[in-house]
């Protein structure tokens, strides 16, 4: 049989393939290396800030990342005061509390709650470094830091990734002085007291032991008071117009053990005593203990008596509040009208 295979046309055929692997590898070798981003449109979405102090407090949603590759790196750069000062007050490390196991709001003890926390050296104001939030820590008071009426502090942000750098000057830190508690009587700019006290966030039903007429928030008045001494703790009291105490016992449908998240519960014919952990909450996370954006705690004591006519009648008298400072606390619930009719008819 004859070979028709023709030894020119297949030389030429592997040259031709030779030559297309040797463009080909070296159009791949020329092509430029993928690098991130740094998008020009990226900005901090709030650039003046003004955390009441005590407290933790996360400034979040305030970057908009626009078209920068993720994952970014973020730093707090040339902290200063308004006058250009240096500020190694708010860049050295100081102690502060931070969680190293997650709160449940299902803890047995303090012992078991204080085994989830510990210390550890930060600053007070600080960036979380790749997602642009701030915040500042409770341990951050208004003896160590500046605060509103002062003009405050001014710092720049350095931003990067692989693809380069960008900064962002001059965004403001204006803080504001302690609340110990809220609902807060105090003045966020000087500090002082503008009321004595606050009203509970919900009454239902409740009726006066003199007149047999309904209470209204204005007959109510909630007073917070921190007393020297002891350990961390939290108790509850009821007075009438004249300060005498009145029996927690009346308002017999209180879940005194499920009220707060505290221990060792103490209760007498004047008050309700608690071994607490502050602040409380102790996160913002909804539990049985606090209201329904886990911000606050929620209180309700409740009672029930036999009205005209042997018609059951519930009444009702609800407190959310925070404390941020941690001792000895007491909430004077005072009836500035008449107490609270706790008899049948």
């Amino acid at each position: 049989m004859m070979n028709t295979k023709d030894p020119l046309t297949s030389s030429v055929a592997f040259f031709m393939v030779l030559m297309l692997f040797i463009l080909s590898s070296g159009c791949k070798k020329g092509l430029p290396e993928d690098r991130e981003s740094i998008g020009l449109d990226t900005r901090f979405t709030q650039t003046v800030y003004s955390p009441v102090l005590g407290r933790n407090t996360l400034f979040s949603d305030n970057l908009f990342i626009g078209a920068s590759s993720q994952p970014l790196n973020f730093k707090i750069i040339n902290m200063r005061t308004r006058d250009g000062s240096p500020a190694p007050e708010l860049t050295k490390n100081t102690p502060v509390q931070v969680w190293s196991q997650p709160y449940l709001g299902t803890e047995k003890s303090i012992d078991e709650i204080e085994a989830k926390r510990k210390m550890e050296n930060r600053p007070l104001f600080e960036i979380r470094e790749h997602s642009g939030q701030f915040l500042m820590w409770s341990a951050a008071t208004s003896t160590l830091l500046k605060t509103q009426p002062d003009s405050g502090y001014v710092f720049d942000v350095e931003m990067s990734n692989t693809g380069g750098r960008r900064y962002f000057r001059d965004l403001k830190l204006m803080p504001l002085k302690e609340h110990p508690f809220e609902p807060s009587v105090l003045d966020p700019i000087t500090g002082l007291s503008r009321y004595i006290g606050v009203i509970p966030s919900s009454i239902s039903n409740m009726r006066g032991a003199r007149t047999n007429q309904r209470l209204f928030y204005d007959d109510i008045t909630v007073l917070f008071n921190k007393v020297s001494g002891g350990s961390n703790s939290l108790k509850f009291r009821f007075v009438d117009s004249l300060f005498k105490p009145i029996d927690p016992n009346g308002f017999n449908l209180t879940k005194w053990d499920q009220l707060v998240h505290g221990f060792n519960m103490v209760k007498t014919n004047e008050s309700v005593t608690y071994n607490v952990a502050y602040p409380i909450p102790l996160v913002a996370f909804q539990t049985p203990y606090t209201n329904v954006a886990g911000n606050r705690a929620h209180t309700l004591f409740k009672y029930e008596r036999q009205g005209f006519g042997n018609i059951r009648e519930e009444a009702s008298l609800s407190l959310d509040f925070s404390i941020y400072e941690k001792g000895n606390w007491e909430i004077i619930i005072w009836f500035t009208g008449e107490r609270p009719k706790f008899t049948n008819d």
